[in-house]
């Protein structure tokens, strides 16, 4: 293969330039289409994760001060616990959802789906 110097600048360093072998006559080549690997957003992935089980949590102790299991004192923290579980239950669900699917390679899910918090 035939390759070039080129002098850059005024200075004594040199790149090397080699052209692509290609067996097509259109100018492309398959790797440019070819899709780099997943970036995996671990922060996003926690932080759904916590959602998720903090939101199960708060769900669970609601729905138990609601049918009485748990002391009938606490019962006017009942509805803000199922309203700020559910609040949290639900993106963490849907999220962590979205994870599992992108990590089992289900067609349509990836983990670019998956908002970053950096």
């Amino acid at each position: 293969m035939p390759s070039r110097k080129y002098a850059v600048g005024s200075s004594s360093s040199s790149a090397q330039y080699h052209r692509l072998s290609s067996s097509k006559k259109d100018g492309y080549n398959d790797l440019q289409f070819e899709r780099p690997a997943p970036k995996i957003p671990y922060k996003a992935i926690a932080l759904a994760t916590t959602l998720f089980l903090v939101g199960s949590g708060l769900i669970i102790i609601g729905a138990l001060l609601f049918t009485g299991y748990i002391n009938a004192k606490y019962s006017d923290r009942t509805w803000p616990l199922l309203l700020i579980g559910s609040l949290m239950f639900i993106p963490g669900a849907y999220h962590v959802r979205i994870a599992y699917y992108a990590y089992k390679d289900y067609d349509g899910y990836s983990y670019e789906d998956i908002p970053e918090f950096d």
